[in-house]
């Protein structure tokens, strides 16, 4: 059984004077479950992961499972390019009351189709949580490709789905035809195509702003009524593709969260803050938006 299915947001880790802000992340989580989420993703991109510290990311792992009160299953982000750091991780971040992992493929160094199927057959074989592969070779240099996903779907049970962030929705049929791993978007914008084309959820970076419209859609794709999903898609397209536009992920979505007030605008290095045209052009977004 596939336990990813739905609208899960990808959260974002506030900061505050160069240190967690635990009260504003429980504060988060708790408006996610109340939006009506159907999961919850801590540290991946959005949460910054590659800047936390293992105990910090062990931390915000800890603080989302334990706020959540299994009202809401909880996926990890627990990937790094290092397969014996990302054992260690998963191990850890299981330790803490995960309900699955979220493993992005090793980004910089670029390994083959090979080393692959090794690196994440490692985790599946150390750890026993439901795992969600992230393709997203923007970010990695590196795509997981087609027969790999299948394979390790096949080989190995707990690998039952796949987070599909390479903008490509004719590469998300190409997988559903061969293969009944479950997709997930990992794009916003074209999350509505995919599940058109049999995907059954999204990883969102925007539902920590708009949860209950991201739900709206996901919910009335997976119900296949189609129009009450294009009108959801509709509403939230084109605001989702002006504010992730105007920096990378997690810089706007992140600043739109401590416009908000719902967080210190802080990000950690290499992270900046938005450039003030950009920001200028955020906070015309967000009151243009209503968001109340």
């Amino acid at each position: 059984m596939n336990p990813f299915r739905g609208m899960w947001t990808a959260i974002v880790t506030p900061f505050r004077g160069g240190q967690l802000d635990r009260p504003a992340l429980e504060q988060h989580v708790e408006r996610q479950i109340a939006a009506g989420v159907d999961g919850l993703v801590p540290c991946g991109t959005t949460g910054e992961s590659p800047t936390l510290s293992v105990e910090e990311h062990v931390e915000v792992v800890a603080t989302t499972v334990r706020v959540a009160r299994q009202r809401v299953p909880v996926c990890a982000g627990a990937g790094t390019n290092c397969t014996a750091k990302t054992v260690e991780l998963s191990r850890r971040c299981a330790d803490a009351g995960a309900d699955g992992l979220l493993l992005v493929a090793p980004y910089y160094n670029r390994p083959s189709q090979v080393g692959l199927f090794q690196h994440f057959a490692a985790v599946a074989r150390a750890v026993r949580l439901p795992i969600m592969l992230y393709n997203i070779p923007g970010r990695c240099g590196v795509e997981i490709a087609i027969d790999t996903i299948a394979r390790l779907h096949r080989e190995f049970p707990s690998i039952t789905a796949v987070k599909h962030a390479t903008g490509s929705v004719s590469g998300a049929a190409d997988l559903a035809d061969v293969s009944d791993i479950a997709i997930l978007s990992g794009d916003d914008p074209i999350t509505l195509p995919l599940m058109s084309q049999g995907a059954v959820g999204v990883v969102s970076v925007m539902s920590n702003l708009i949860p209950k419209t991201v739900k709206r859609l996901t919910q009335a794709a997976l119900e296949s009524r189609w129009i009450d999903a294009q009108l959801a898609h509709r509403e939230a397209y084109g605001f989702s593709k002006r504010l992730l536009g105007l920096d990378i992920n997690p810089i706007p979505i992140k600043s739109a969260a401590a416009i908000k007030g719902w967080c210190a605008e802080e990000f950690r290095l290499p992270m900046c803050p938005l450039a003030p045209e950009a920001r200028a052009k955020l906070v015309a977004l967000l009151e243009e938006r209503d968001l109340g």
